[in-house]
């Protein structure tokens, strides 16, 4: 006869500083024995729908000239530099992964803990964030900005 623990059994003899740990390492499991995360799978090149080139995001009109917009339904934000020039970057704060908030003074501006990133480049301008904010792939055709 094999005997197995319970988890209220290591818990007891791990003690109160072992038992954080061990607790967020016992999950529950599928039956292929891998875990339940609930994370998306999903990549940008998903978004392309109806062999089009990618969904459409605004109208290069829609976007300011030194400033950008947040499309929160996509987890976008795109930018406007210069005149012309667009670019867009994941829309989810690199520190704790919030949605950003704002466009304004040259910077993407999350609510949560005040990061900031540059419209340029999505470069950390301002902690506690210390990662730049990810590129996105857009395509710019007529006045149409599409995720591809």
């Amino acid at each position: 006869m094999t005997y197995r623990p319970t988890r209220r059994t290591i818990l007891i003899a791990t003690g109160a500083t072992g038992a954080t740990a061990l607790v967020a390492g016992c999950g529950d499991s599928d039956d292929s024995g891998g875990s339940t995360d609930s994370t998306p799978t999903t990549s940008p090149d998903q978004d392309s729908q109806d062999g089009q080139e990618g969904q459409e995001l605004a109208s290069t009109s829609d976007i300011p000239v030194g400033g950008g917009t947040i499309f929160k339904d996509e987890k976008v934000v795109v930018t406007q530099p210069e005149q012309g020039e667009f670019k867009a970057f994941s829309a989810i704060c690199t520190h704790q992964q919030c949605l950003v908030g704002s466009v304004s003074d040259g910077t993407i501006n999350c609510p949560c803990h005040g990061s900031k990133f540059k419209i340029t480049d999505g470069a950390v301008a301002n902690p506690p964030a210390t990662k730049p904010l990810p590129a996105k792939n857009i395509v710019v055709e007529g006045n149409s900005i599409r995720l591809v």
